[in-house]
């Protein structure tokens, strides 16, 4: 059985400002990177096989930090990055609101947004789930592969891997900054969800997973 961990990168500033940050490379504050060194200080007792990670800052920082703790490097994997938010990059939510209602109201509506070059769901989950099972071959059965990742595309990449209807994601709450999914896959029953928004000081406000 392999168990790979799907693991949100730390908090920035565009986090905290509730800024759509997409593919823009935004990196980690000083509050991400505490967060990092905390959820590694857990991680590394799941003896990680291997450690991949999106190659936008805030993701690549983020596994760094484990990976100063095993010794491992961390393989990047562009098709890990955000959602691509097109017009909406840099924007906050309320701007988006405010700016461009009706893209906005379908987003909210958890359906693809039409206009302002926004990546679409099934091509988010397509891409990032892909990239999914390629880092689970990465290490031999029985081990752990951590992959750092971003929110929308953790929640939409894993239930596209888990064959979930969009409907069902939507149940999914936004994973917090620095947690993580725990998923295991073996011959007989595939993939599953083993816990889902796992980590440290849960109790801290959930930003937008952008």
């Amino acid at each position: 059985m392999i168990r790979l961990i799907v693991w949100r990168h730390g908090n920035t500033d565009w986090n905290a400002g509730s800024r759509v940050q997409g593919q823009t490379d935004v990196p980690l504050n000083d509050l991400g990177r505490r967060q990092a060194a905390e959820a590694a200080e857990l991680l590394v007792r799941l003896r990680p096989a291997a450690i991949v990670a999106s190659d936008l800052r805030r993701a690549a920082d983020t596994a760094a930090a484990l990976a100063g703790r095993t010794g491992l490097t961390v393989t990047t994997d562009e098709r890990l990055r955000e959602r691509f938010f097109g017009e909406w990059q840099g924007l906050t939510m309320a701007e988006v609101a405010a700016r461009r209602p009706e893209e906005h109201a379908r987003w909210t509506a958890g359906e693809d947004v039409v206009g302002g070059d926004v990546e679409t769901l099934d091509d988010l989950g397509k891409r990032v789930s892909e990239a999914l099972q390629d880092a689970a071959l990465l290490a031999p059965a029985g081990s752990v592969v951590v992959v750092a990742t971003h929110g929308a595309a953790a929640r939409q990449g894993v239930g596209h891997l888990l064959g979930w209807r969009r409907e069902q994601m939507r149940t999914l709450r936004a994973l917090q900054n620095c947690h993580w999914v725990e998923l295991t896959h073996d011959d007989a029953r595939g993939w599953q969800m083993a816990s889902y928004n796992v980590g440290v000081l849960s109790d801290r406000p959930v930003p937008p997973p952008v």
